[in-house]
């Protein structure tokens, strides 16, 4: 059984809403009085705290962040950079590009050559919920391939390639530049957008990731990180509650998101 928490290690909630930048301390007494608000599922009223380490918070059901020893990084990945903690073969890991304290993780992953957007944390629920199969989180990339692809190809890509492992769920598919598209899926199956190119005879040669659900920064420079600003983790936060996809077994992980 777990020992309760002393009220010296809890905050109010309004305060901690407040800091996470839900707007002034009234305005979130106003959340809580409306009963938008729960703690560990229960409905709190003003005057309940919270154990912003221990405890789930929800607002309209929605997991907030709110432990101030949580951590959100965007980084712009460069190619020959490896997401993984530690390399056996000594090339150089997404890890070394952030601050060494707090110790995060990468969510999801991108291989050895793609380049782009790469969130790190140390936020285990915010973790599973952008890697879970169930959420559909989007994620856009601007793809260079051998050649120009046809309407054909485009409409395969769109509707649906086969696979080794299956056929991929229909994309977001428009054509940028000749040889460059733009493609936008949800799902997280090892290397798939380079899979998907190749399957339509059109094998990948550059590949960019521009966006992760409602995050993109065009101006992040590759190597370069920055911490996610509040109002961009609310919106993460916002866009992983969505009612499951059904794209994949719930329960189980999603695969590599190495594309």
């Amino acid at each position: 059984m777990t020992e309760p928490t002393p009220d010296t290690d809890r905050e109010r909630v309004q305060k901690v809403l407040a800091r996470a930048g839900f707007g002034s301390r009234r305005r979130c007494e106003e959340l809580v009085e409306e009963g938008r608000v729960r703690v560990d599922g229960r409905v709190v009223v003003l005057g309940d705290r919270v154990d912003v380490v221990r405890s789930v918070l929800e607002v309209d059901g929605v997991p907030v962040s709110v432990d101030p020893t949580t951590v959100h990084y965007l980084l712009n990945k460069p190619a020959g950079v490896v997401t993984t903690a530690a390399d056996t073969h000594g090339r150089p890991t997404v890890l070394e590009l952030v601050p060494s304290e707090p110790r995060v993780h990468p969510v999801g992953r991108l291989d050895l050559e793609t380049e782009g957007l790469l969130l790190l944390t140390n936020d285990g629920t915010l973790t599973h919920r952008l890697t879970h199969p169930s959420f559909g989180v989007d994620k856009e990339y601007l793809v260079e391939v051998e050649g120009s692809p046809s309407r054909g190809a485009l409409r395969t890509l769109r509707e649906g390639v086969e696979l080794e492992d299956g056929r991929t769920a229909p994309a977001s598919v428009s054509l940028v530049d000749r040889g460059v598209l733009r493609i936008v899926i949800h799902e997280g199956r090892n290397r798939q957008v380079r899979r998907m190119c190749a399957a339509v005879g059109h094998p990948v040669v550059r590949l960019v990731r521009t966006r992760i659900g409602p995050l993109r920064d065009p101006n992040l420079r590759p190597g370069a990180w920055r911490p996610l600003e509040l109002a961009e983790l609310r919106e993460l936060e916002q866009a992983v509650q969505v009612v499951p996809t059904g794209d994949g077994p719930v329960g189980e992980p999603a695969a590599d998101e190495g594309v």
